[in-house]
This record gives structure tokens, C-alpha cells and sequence, in this order.
């Protein structure tokens, strides 16, 4: 790993020297976090609540090279900062796209009209629009067999913000099922993607696939079937008040079936096998039932961002979800 480390620093390195010398001179702090370097969100000074929905503006075809030292001035000039974010690769590159959110609608259009096709660099013209602010993702090649609370209470262990989860028959596929999950921002979805993608969850044999939803795909499932009802109760209600679940739940439901069935409160084991680069921790878990003679195993992945219980709690409420598919049982 030191020799990993050691290759990505001699990446870009004289550009990553530039801009630690201009967070040195600027006192510009920058979080990276999941795959994005942050500035801002709100910037020092910044004084009332965020900006309204329509102040984010798109930035790509960025060369690779280029960091914060040059971009947020750059943006700067357009209008009053809130946040600026940056894609990065694991090398240290970024990712060739970039989000800036400004004070106002009027200083984000500014942003567009003066910056979009700017040249950056000879022969490259950077491409700024209105940032899509998209909330929706679909899940698909999910087992016939997923139930839509199986599948609430596994993405709430493992991504953030999730606002409604819609479970459909697949209209590409028979005996399969796609989940139409909803954001309660653009952010907390494009992180709830990449960490869906990197965490390699299963929900049956196949593993499933996750991308952005697809209006034409929308209307289809609206046209094809009656609209299905998510559990959690929306309307004018706060997304916050979508009810959450804890590893304690989980195991209260799962002793109850157990006493049900006859059998003992489960024993479980939970062991890390593997941490990627950006923070995700696989675990494997074992479940013994005294009374039944069978053990249940399993892999799961668990997000780095998650607050509140450990890793290892997580890994054991995932275990305990497992157990309750195999009983036949639901939360």
C-alpha cells in the first residue's frame, strides 16, 4: 500500500505541489470525501441559509490536470461562490466534471454565459450548462423474489438521503423486478450511486446494476402498470420523517420469529475481508440459530460514510435481514 501511495503522489505531481501551496496562501480548506473534493457548502463568511434549487451549474470536459487553484477562481469571477466540487479519480486527477453552486440564479447564468466554451487551455473549451439536478435511480436485474421491504431496509444501511424506493415488475425482463429509488437531493444520489456501484450488492444471484433513471423508462412503468405505492408516506411531509432502520429493529423482529419458530436467539460473526480505496469495508458474517443445524453465511458491503452504529453492527444487521428472507418472513 505505501508503494500504491507512492506511485498516485508522483501522479500530476507538480499541479498537486500548486495547489497545496495556494490552500497554504488562501487558507482555502477542501474536503474529499466518496470520490469529490469540496470547497464551501458554505464558504467562510457566508452568512443565511443556502442558496434556492436552480443555482448549480454543470462544469465538464475539464483537462484532468487541473485542480481548484485554477477552477474556483476561475468560477469566481462569474459571481459569489456557495460550493464548488470537484470529481477525483484515486490518482489524484479529477474525473473531467465539476458542480458550482452560486449565491443566485442570475450570478449562476452569468457563470454559464461567460465560462461555457471558455478555453481553458489551448484547444480545450470547457462546457458549462445548468446542473440537471437529477434524483432518480434505477435499480434492475433484481431476483423475482425481492420484497420492497428486503430492499428499503438494506438501502437505508447503505446509502444516504433516500426519500422512496418503488418496486416494479421488469418490463424487459420476466421473472425479474427494477426498483425506482428517489433522492432528496442530486448529491445525496449521484453518492448513493457510486457507492451502490462500487458495493457490489446482490439481491438474488445476479448482482444488479444501478444507473440514473431514464425518462422514457418512467413514463413506461406510469403507463404500464397502476403507480405503486412506496411505504413511506410522502405528500407535503419532510423526507425526514421516512421511517429509518436500526440494527435493534432488526433483531427485535427476527427474536420474535425465532421464538415463533421455537428457536434461540441467532449468534452472529462478523469479520472485515476487504477495504477499497474509497473507504467501503466488505464483510463476511455467519448466523447460528441454536436449534437449527444449518449456519447462514454471506458477504456484505458496508459504506465509509454511514454515522451512528459501527461497521460491524451494520454487517450484523444486514446478517439478520438475510436470516429473515431465508425464514420466508419480511420486516
Amino acid at each position: 500500500s505505501l508503494l500504491l501511495q507512492t506511485w498516485t503522489n508522483r501522479i500530476n505531481e507538480a499541479s498537486k505541489l500548486a495547489l497545496l501551496a495556494w490552500e497554504r496562501e488562501t487558507g482555502i480548506e477542501l474536503v474529499q470525501i466518496n470520490g469529490q473534493r469540496r470547497y464551501g457548502g458554505p464558504p467562510p463568511g457566508w452568512v443565511g441559509g443556502p442558496p434556492p434549487a436552480g443555482t448549480e451549474v454543470y462544469i465538464a470536459r475539464l483537462p484532468q490536470d487541473i485542480y481548484e487553484d485554477t477552477l474556483i477562481p476561475l468560477f469566481e469571477s462569474a459571481g459569489r461562490l456557495y460550493e464548488f466540487r470537484l470529481m477525483m479519480t484515486f490518482s489524484g486527477l479529477n474525473r473531467g466534471f465539476a458542480y458550482a453552486r452560486y449565491a443566485s440564479r442570475q450570478e449562476a447564468q452569468s457563470a454559464i454565459a461567460t465560462l461555457h466554451r471558455f478555453p481553458l487551455r489551448r484547444g480545450c473549451a470547457i462546457v458549462v450548462c445548468w446542473s440537471t439536478q437529477k434524483r432518480e435511480l434505477v435499480l434492475s436485474d433484481l431476483a423475482a423474489s425481492v420484497s420492497q421491504r428486503e430492499l428499503e431496509a438494506t438501502l437505508q444501511i447503505v446509502t444516504e438521503g433516500i426519500h422512496s424506493v418503488t418496486l416494479h415488475a421488469s418490463p424487459c425482463q420476466t421473472q425479474a423486478k427494477l426498483a425506482v429509488l428517489k433522492y432528496r437531493s442530486h448529491e445525496a444520489a449521484a453518492l448513493a450511486k457510486k457507492a451502490l456501484m462500487e458495493g457490489n450488492l446482490r439481491f438474488g444471484e445476479a448482482r444488479m446494476r444501478v444507473d440514473w433513471l431514464d425518462p422514457q423508462l418512467k413514463q413506461k412503468l406510469q403507463l404500464g402498470e397502476e403507480k405503486p405505492l412506496p411505504s413511506w408516506v410522502q405528500g407535503d411531509k419532510s423526507p425526514a420523517a421516512a421511517p429509518t432502520v436500526s440494527l435493534q429493529n432488526v433483531l427485535e423482529c427476527l427474536n420474535a420469529l425465532c421464538w415463533k419458530h421455537r428457536l434461540r436467539t441467532p449468534l452472529f460473526t462478523t469479520k472485515c475481508v476487504q477495504v477499497t480505496p474509497s473507504g467501503w469495508q466488505r464483510f463476511w458474517y455467519q448466523a447460528v440459530i441454536p436449534g437449527s443445524r444449518v449456519p447462514i453465511n454471506g458477504f456484505t458491503w458496508i459504506s465509509p460514510d454511514r454515522q451512528g452504529h459501527s461497521k460491524h453492527e451494520k454487517a450484523t444487521a444486514v446478517a439478520a435481514l438475510h436470516i429473515l428472507r431465508v425464514l420466508g418472513e419480511s420486516l
